[in-house]
């Protein structure tokens, strides 16, 4: 055998280890998501319930970035709907919970995590870079949400009482939690380099 074709064939078990690492990381991601979908405070007076879902989407947009964020949380969309649970306990499962009230909120999160990764990947990885990904993360996520939920009560009143009034404080905290996690890691990953 050539040295030419030893190379090749090394190249590409290179890259067919990469790749199914990249898969890894991304599974991966998607089932940290769903851990953090069943950390769950039911809270009176609005079907949806307070979780550390919104945590978990953020901090894997920006320490996966935008592709791979985006990817682990369209996985786990595809999880929750063929029926694994993955989604918060509170409710019915599958896509009769993607169409119920914290559907407007679960559909985002696919691009919440690729706008908050798209936001950490474009300039230095401080922790400002990543709060301010994850608030505007967080603005996708709401307006998306708050949006279902005023087609589902046909009222916007309803809608800001159900599903913002509640987690303002507490989303707030998960941004910090999120960026502080996300910048700190980069700083790691920046020194091992």
């Amino acid at each position: 055998m050539s040295k030419l074709a030893i190379q090749t064939a090394g190249s590409q078990q290179e890259r067919v280890l990469e790749g199914a690492r990249q898969v890894a990381i991304v599974v991966s991601a998607s089932l940290f998501v769903a851990l953090c979908a069943r950390i769950t405070i039911p809270l009176p007076g609005t079907p949806v319930p307070l979780t550390v879902q919104n945590f978990g989407v953020l901090l894997v947009g920006l320490l996966l970035g935008s592709r791979r964020g985006f990817a682990a949380l369209a996985l786990y969309l595809m999880e929750g709907a063929a029926g694994m649970p993955v989604f918060s306990p509170v409710g019915v499962g599958g896509i009769a919970h993607l169409l119920g009230p914290t559907g407007g909120f679960l559909l985002a999160y696919p691009v919440v995590a690729g706008l908050a990764g798209y936001v950490m990947e474009h300039g230095r990885k401080s922790f400002a870079r990543a709060a301010l990904g994850g608030l505007l993360g967080e603005v996708v996520l709401f307006a998306s949400g708050l949006a279902w939920l005023a087609v589902l009560t046909h009222s916007v009143v309803q809608a800001f009482r159900w599903g913002l009034y509640w987690f303002l404080f507490a989303e707030i905290i998960k941004v910090m939690m999120a960026a502080g996690i996300a910048s700190r890691w980069q700083r790691r990953s920046n020194a091992q380099q």
